[in-house]
């Protein structure tokens, strides 16, 4: 972490009094960890929470397209370009290393909870999403942060486990979790 990062940190912490929780969905690809992202989110945010979230990609990525004028600030040298619109900001900064995750939530304010797709490694809370069909071997099965498996087959990992369209329950389990305050007058939608 650099000395920036600590210090945004840190003055997020000051300024709200508390920290933000987060939490990763896990799996291998293919596993259905977008779609189980998006249900959560859906969820979530219909229940009155405001959702942060944080895609990791190890193999890098392109935000703006070719062409585009903050793709061409960017190429040209910026080591920060920023898009702006009524609706929307977006901006892509270079950086030295992979961030942990826990040095990205600092960076979103004003969130109830992060829901992060990816990050297995690390001393983060986990929901794993495992589909034996797709892949063998789980991601996460040992892991002292997993909180919580979601599979199509039945699993007995030693923590509570929801099965793919569970997502009401899954998104209970979650507010529980972490002590989120969402309208509790709101039946779940049952998605």
């Amino acid at each position: 972490m650099t000395p920036t990062d600590c210090d945004n940190i840190k003055a997020f912490i000051l300024k709200t009094g508390r920290t933000v929780p987060y939490l990763s969905i896990v799996g291998f690809s293919g596993s259905g960890k977008t779609t189980l992202m998006e249900r959560l989110i859906d969820e979530l945010t219909r229940r009155g929470l405001r959702i942060g979230s944080i895609k990791h990609d190890s193999h890098g990525f392109e935000m703006d397209q070719p062409g585009k004028d903050s793709w061409r600030h960017k190429r040209a040298g910026a080591v920060v370009s920023m898009i702006a619109s009524p609706h929307q900001i977006g901006m892509v900064r270079d950086v030295d290393r992979d961030h942990r995750l826990e040095e990205l939530v600092g960076m979103l304010p004003d969130i109830d909870l992060v829901l992060a797709e990816g990050f297995k490694r690390g001393t983060h809370p986990k929901i794993e999403i495992y589909r034996p069909a797709a892949n063998p071997e789980p991601v996460c099965r040992n892991d002292p942060h997993l909180l919580a498996v979601v599979s199509d087959a039945a699993l007995d990992w030693g923590v509570p486990f929801y099965g793919l369209d569970e997502i009401c329950a899954l998104a209970d389990f979650i507010e529980k979790r972490f002590s989120l305050r969402a309208n509790d007058a709101i039946v779940c939608a049952g998605l």
